[in-house]
């Protein structure tokens, strides 16, 4: 039974119960059953929308996960991506987080150096190159942090 349901019911059951409708006492039962009645409504229509909302933001994390497999593509194992604990290193599984400004081996198309950071803050884990690294410091895009470095490159 809702609570929109359990409202009517003790709704007739005051009504059930003959009262005199100019006595106070049932001028004031009227007026909690009224009160009780929106409330059980208001309750009923968050409900409704908190559902709404839940389904759209499905429809939203599977969005991410396309776009997420467009841009990082699909892991090469033969895992779950969201249970992946084959050591892939494919970052969009959970894996353990880069070491402070530890060096990435990987390079892209125009063989421009990576580096993995962690913030300190939010720990969340940003690639940099090495003209943000010579620049002295970078913004966390996460959570705004000011991340600086300290690092002596070889000649």
């Amino acid at each position: 039974m809702t609570v929109v349901e359990k409202v009517a019911y003790l709704r007739g059951l005051a009504e059930g119960l003959n009262l005199n409708s100019e006595k106070s006492e049932t001028k004031m039962f009227s007026a909690i059953m009224d009160v009780l009645e929106e409330l059980a409504e208001g309750q009923d229509d968050l409900a409704e929308s908190l559902d709404l909302v839940s389904a759209q933001l499905d429809e939203v994390d599977e969005d991410l996960g396309q776009v997420e497999e467009l841009i990082y593509g699909a892991c090469e194992c033969e895992c779950e991506d969201d249970e992946c604990d084959c050591g892939c290193g494919d970052h969009h599984h959970d894996a353990e987080p880069a070491p402070r400004a530890a060096e990435n081996d990987s390079k892209d198309e125009d063989d421009t150096e990576y580096y993995e950071v962690e913030c300190p803050a939010c720990h969340e884990v940003i690639c940099v190159d090495e003209g943000i690294l010579e620049e002295g410091s970078v913004e966390c895009p996460n959570c705004g942090e000011k991340l600086e470095f300290e690092i002596e490159f070889e000649d």
